[in-house]
């Protein structure tokens, strides 16, 4: 087929550009199988329309957690166009600084919990759990224990797909066939309360501790750099650990002279109801990774927060050699800074408490149904989990869970997304109440006709 480079998207007809998809892209997560295309060429506040003309409610936070502000917000497309007329790009690197990247930076470090004033930037999550781990590594042996280069996280965790945040990432399935990853990476078990079968019967946080404990003492106390840990897991299911998980595990870190992690890509700027999930559970974090949402995903951009005395090792001596050509990228910060405003002038942080509650009242009635275990909402946040046998709690297998997503798409144009045996959704904090009222009742249309045995009845 002959299409101009420069036509508009809306002028292609729909089948055309999803053969050229077909033709050219390579799909994160998509088997090969998969001849399916959803081409998505507009959006506005929590809607999204594809090439063919469909409307979409998405519950997904543009498919990936984030959209905090919603789709089509005109404030942050001038805020990138004045950016990119006056100053597109200039490096970060060495002295050179932009006006877009301090300003960031200050607002950041305000926003953050006390202590941390150093940020350095990346270009998405990934990146950010990468940079997160050399800076613990440098930071010890700067301090002169070389040794301590261990990283300690967990199963069920999701830290990224490059090869450091991946070799830290919980999920086995992401390192077959790549060959060896990052040395020096142990993982340990998962709090996750709807399955107390994982701990043997003991009360889980101590499980998990004394586990924690021994993982330490067989490596050796002066080799562990850090532990990394999402305060909630997002890509495990949306599971929350108990609350006296994260300060009983800081402890023993402390005690050890271990630094914490906290992955805030998902969480971070409001997803869970607060400007950073991490303080109120009690991890006390040295390092806070977080992305998407500091931009709702209107320009990529990641920034790790470091305490002061972490940072100010790093920024020392020779400096931190490490970076990215995007570091800084004036015009991602412009819009970061324009969607931190939106943000905090629309109450989204508090909102997010909002559509929890609108979504916890709309799917109470799939509790009961047979094949949910559990429905898990934190702020903005669901996991349904799906399961086989609610007395057991044997999960279903992950085709089920994406079964039932894609029936909620055909059927009631409401896109959500699988995660193993869970159903997740993650909404734009702008969702009306009015739309989580139509996609819970979707759902739980959709899960009334799955039967134990995983099919979806007609």
């Amino acid at each position: 087929m002959t299409i101009s480079h420069a036509a508009p998207a809306a002028s292609i007809p729909a089948a055309d550009l999803e053969d050229l998809d077909r033709r050219h892209l390579i799909h994160p997560l998509l088997s090969g199988d998969g001849v399916d295309r959803c081409v998505i060429v507009r959006g506005k506040g929590s809607t999204v329309w594809d090439a063919r003309g469909n409307e979409l409610l998405d519950m997904t936070g543009a498919g990936n957690w984030l959209a905090q502000v919603g789709h089509g917000r005109t404030e942050l497309a001038d805020a990138m166009a004045e950016q990119a007329a006056r100053l597109p790009y200039f490096t970060s690197f060495y002295e050179f600084s932009n006006d877009r990247s301090i300003q960031l930076a200050n607002r950041v470090c305000e926003l953050a919990p006390e202590g941390f004033n150093r940020v350095f930037y990346t270009s998405g999550g990934s990146e950010g759990v990468d940079t997160a781990i050399k800076a613990v590594r440098l930071y010890h042996a700067r301090r002169g224990e070389p040794d301590r280069t261990w990283i300690i996280s967990r199963q069920m965790g999701y830290h990224g797909a490059t090869y450091g945040g991946g070799s830290a990432t919980g999920f086995d399935f992401v390192h077959y066939g790549v060959g060896p990853i990052l040395p020096h990476v142990h993982k340990v078990s998962p709090p996750f309360p709807f399955h107390p079968e994982m701990y043997g019967g003991e009360p889980i946080t101590d499980f998990l501790v004394r586990e924690l404990e021994q993982a330490i003492e067989e490596i050796g106390s002066d080799k562990v750099a850090a532990m990394i840990g999402e305060p909630v897991m997002g890509g495990g299911g949306v599971v929350e650990p108990p609350v006296d998980y994260w300060p009983r595990v800081r402890e023993v870190l402390s005690r050890h002279g271990v630094l914490l992690i906290a992955d805030e890509v998902v969480t971070g700027y409001g997803r869970t109801g607060a400007w950073f999930a991490s303080p109120s559970r009690g991890m006390a974090p040295d390092v806070i990774v977080t992305a998407k949402g500091i931009t709702s995903g209107y320009a990529p951009l990641g920034a790790v927060l470091m305490r002061d005395e972490i940072g100010d090792v790093l920024a020392g001596g020779d400096g931190f050699l490490h970076g990215f050509t995007y570091f800084g990228h004036p015009v991602a910060c412009a819009v970061a800074l324009a969607n931190l405003d939106l943000i905090e002038s629309e109450r989204l942080v508090l909102r997010s408490l909002a559509i929890g509650k609108w979504l916890k009242q709309g799917l109470a009635a799939a509790v009961e149904l047979p094949a949910v275990g559990e429905v898990r909402v934190t702020g903005a946040t669901v996991g349904i989990e799906l399961v086989a046998d609610r007395a057991t709690r044997q999960p279903m297998p992950p085709s089920v869970a994406a079964a039932v997503v894609k029936e909620l798409h055909r059927k009631h144009g409401v896109i959500a997304r699988p995660y193993g045996p869970v159903v997740v959704m993650a909404p734009p904090l702008v969702l009306q109440e009015a739309e989580a009222v139509r996609a819970s009742k979707a759902t739980v249309e959709v899960l009334s006709r799955l039967g134990p045995d995983g099919q979806l009845s007609s």
